[in-house]
Formats: structure tokens, C-alpha cells, sequence
């Protein structure tokens, strides 16, 4: 059982995100999962970002996946992603050389630096199928979708 803290905050929680571009750069969208490490919802994100490139929107999912995350209060966060790319290059495995996803990148790892403990993966694209329906929702609605009840629990 996950535990939650006197003040709402969580010990630990996981997040999930993607990033989609149609056109590339075109219409983009990025979706955002949080839940406890027993599969509680406790957050979802979709929104859409008007002209973006696909890793761009990748990384948008990450950054507004951390801020939430921190805002839940997260001391250890379990990061899960589609993107070898962004996993790569954030576990220092590839340099960010993109002018674009510099400062994003830039900003993801000083969010990162508030959580004591976080690690990040990469998962197959059917393992992320949540934040990825997030974000097409997203780009099909040309709106933001976000959901979380006053408990924590995510909603729909």
C-alpha cells in the first residue's frame, strides 16, 4: 500500500509521459500519467502544443510531469518513457546537441534536482499507452484535458 503523508503528499510516485507531433513540426500534443507505485491515478495530463517538433513535445511531457510530480509532493519518482532518446539523454548516455530541447532539457534536470530520488526508464510504446491516448486526446481536441479529484485520484 502506497504511503500517502499527513500534509498529501506521496513517498513515491510514477510517472508516465509522451509526445506526439503531427507534421513534424506540426500540431502537437503531450500527455502525462501519475500514479502510485500500486497503479492509483492520482494525476492525468493531455494538452496540446500549437508547433512543435516530436521531441520537443516529448520533453514539454516531461517537464510538466515533473512540476506535477513535485507539486504532489514526490520524494522518490519512477519515470517511465517511449523515447529512447530522451531517456538516453537525460541517464547521460547521449549529449543533447539540439538548440530546441537544450533549454528543455536544461529545465527538466534542474526540476529533477528537488527529488531526492528518481530514476528513468525506457518502455515500449504499449506500455505507455496511457500517456499516449493523453496526448493524441489532446491534439484530436485541440485542448487541455487534466485530471485529478481534491483525494488525489485521477478522474475518467
Amino acid at each position: 500500500m502506497q504511503k500517502e503523508t499527513a500534509t498529501g503528499t506521496f513517498e513515491e510516485l510514477h510517472l508516465q509521459f509522451d509526445g506526439g507531433s503531427r507534421g513534424n513540426p506540426g500540431l502537437a500534443g503531450i500527455g502525462v500519467t501519475i500514479s502510485t507505485p500500486d497503479g492509483r491515478m492520482v494525476y492525468e495530463l493531455g494538452d496540446v502544443l500549437d508547433h512543435a517538433t516530436n521531441n520537443v513535445a516529448e520533453y514539454t511531457a516531461f517537464l510538466r510531469g515533473v512540476q506535477a510530480a513535485r507539486r504532489l509532493g514526490a520524494k522518490k519518482l519512477r519515470i517511465r518513457a517511449d523515447s529512447e532518446l530522451v531517456v538516453r539523454q537525460v541517464n547521460g548516455q547521449y549529449r543533447v546537441k539540439s538548440p530546441d530541447l537544450k533549454p528543455l532539457y536544461a529545465e527538466v534536470m534542474r526540476e529533477l534536482s528537488f527529488i531526492s530520488d528518481w530514476s528513468i526508464a525506457h518502455v515500449y510504446r504499449e506500455s505507455n499507452s496511457r500517456a499516449d491516448e493523453l496526448a493524441n486526446l489532446a491534439m484530436d481536441r485541440r485542448g487541455k484535458i487534466e485530471n485529478m479529484n481534491s483525494s488525489g485520484s485521477a478522474r475518467g
